[in-house]
């Protein structure tokens, strides 16, 4: 891992489809709105995407924390973008603010914890678990 700089920023966007609504991802009692677990998905990627050209091959972050609180609705079809901002980094740990919008306003904010890891070690202590 590169040194990841405070204030790398990354985005994610995406078109809110019926897949992502919370009536059809989660529950038909729900109403027909982007689901909080789209939009935090949408938040770690945009997070990623900020310290993606600091990693080394054979290197991934994974997150390890989430913060958020999803302020709006936003129905099917509208465009949403997330953002995320390096705050912090603590050797491999690293610290974000993060931000979703769609086309009218703020849909969302809070803080992302993410930590680099070494894909072969990872796969390694994935097959001790899968052997148990």
């Amino acid at each position: 891992m590169r040194p990841i700089p405070v204030g790398a920023k990354g985005l994610f966007s995406l078109r809110v489809t019926p897949a992502h609504l919370a009536n059809q991802f989660k529950d038909a009692a729900l109403p027909p709105v982007f689901a909080t677990p789209m939009m935090v998905a949408a938040m770690e990627n945009a997070a990623l995407n900020a310290v993606r050209d600091y990693l080394d091959a054979g290197e991934s972050a994974v997150g390890t924390q989430v913060n958020i609180r999803h302020l709006a609705a936003t129905p099917a079809g509208q465009h949403i973008t997330a953002e995320a901002e390096v705050t912090k980094v603590d050797g491999r740990r690293i610290e974000f603010k993060v931000s979703a919008r769609d086309e009218i306003e703020e849909i969302g904010t809070g803080t992302h914890e993410r930590v680099v890891v070494d894909l072969a070690r990872l796969a390694k202590r994935l097959e001790t678990k899968i052997r148990k």
